[in-house]
């Protein structure tokens, strides 16, 4: 098969913004689905050798189906590849590559900057303005909340990989002390410079979460957990909802055992409009959403469409790059 007829399918293009495919359709047969459907999946795969998917998700029922008898690459289109069934791939010797580390300064910075409006409350005053109400104020300024400096402050670090560094190094910067967690999960004695969990839980003034889902990592900030942190710590969220058990955080919120929280990630993303964190997020203003978009910035997004495209022209070789199946 020459490469231009070398089909390929993109499943979620949306995914990627305004970022041009032109790479893509110039050299191959592309196919690009803005989004599609879980009861599209099947008739959108059929006869490719290679898809491309973000977030849609290729379980066991579509890698066993006879759609996807063509199927030799499942270029995910991110770093984390829980959307694929990565056994069911390699039982039918179907190849899996990813993209890591590129949107660990994006995540990183927007991680930094949810740190800084939990501690200095910017759009919190910016709202204020917006309703007009510093024209109604009887003195120069407005105190509607409680700020904090962030000098001093310490940060425990949950996922010590490329995102986690970068959110030290910056965090440092801002005269902030470190704080790293032990791998969740991990046996045996603490490697040099990190802390058991409870501990880094139990000391941090915020604490962030950078660590990949898995069976080990689920739920990881329990009612338990929350319990360990001080009443007047943050807790931030860039990396998977299911890290945290919604219900006990909103508690914690609630009840104010925990100063607040901000969450770029929840367990079902879009969320349905009655969602329990969605609702919460309404209703409470020690808790702060975003809409999955810490790593959406143009860099980022550019150079993980370049990544993509590398990996794919690897495999039209006969090469591995990024494998993980």
């Amino acid at each position: 098969m020459s490469r231009s007829q070398l089909r390929i399918v993109f499943l979620d293009a949306a995914t990627f913004g305004d970022v041009s495919l032109d790479r893509f359709t110039a050299q191959w047969n592309c196919s690009v689905h803005a989004l599609t459907k879980p009861t599209e999946v099947l008739q959108r795969i059929e006869g490719s050798p290679v898809v491309i998917t973000n977030k849609v998700v290729l379980d066991r029922s579509i890698l066993d189906s006879p759609e996807a008898a063509d199927l030799k690459l499942i270029a995910v289109a991110a770093t984390g590849t829980d959307n694929v069934d990565l056994e069911a791939a390699r039982n039918r010797g179907i190849r899996v590559c990813n993209v890591p580390g590129y949107a660990a300064q994006s995540v990183a910075q927007f991680t930094i900057a949810l740190i800084l409006e939990l501690a200095t409350r910017v759009g919190g005053y910016g709202q204020i303005v917006r309703q007009g109400a510093w024209e109604k104020s009887p003195m120069y300024t407005r105190i509607d909340f409680s700020t904090v400096e962030l000098s001093g402050k310490k940060l425990g670090i949950v996922g010590y990989g490329n995102i986690g560094r970068r959110v030290a190094e910056m965090a440092r910067g801002l005269g902030m002390e470190v704080l790293i967690s032990a791998r969740p999960g991990s046996a045996g004695p603490l490697s040099a410079g990190r802390r058991a969990l409870d501990d880094v839980l139990a000391s941090s003034d915020f604490v962030s979460l950078h660590c990949p889902l898995t069976p080990n990592t689920k739920n990881i900030i329990d009612g338990r957990a929350l319990a360990l942190m001080k009443p007047t710590a943050f807790l931030i969220n860039t990396a998977r909802g299911a890290l945290v058990d919604e219900a006990a955080l909103i508690k914690a919120l609630r009840e104010k055992q925990l100063a607040g929280a901000a969450l770029d990630v929840i367990s079902r993303e879009p969320p349905p409009a009655d969602h329990p964190v969605i609702r919460a997020a309404k209703e409470l203003d020690n808790l702060l959403v975003t809409p999955h978009c810490a790593w959406s910035t143009r860099e980022a997004r550019e150079r993980l469409m370049n990544e993509v495209l590398e990996n794919i022209v690897a495999f039209t070789e006969g090469k591995d790059r990024n494998r993980i199946v």
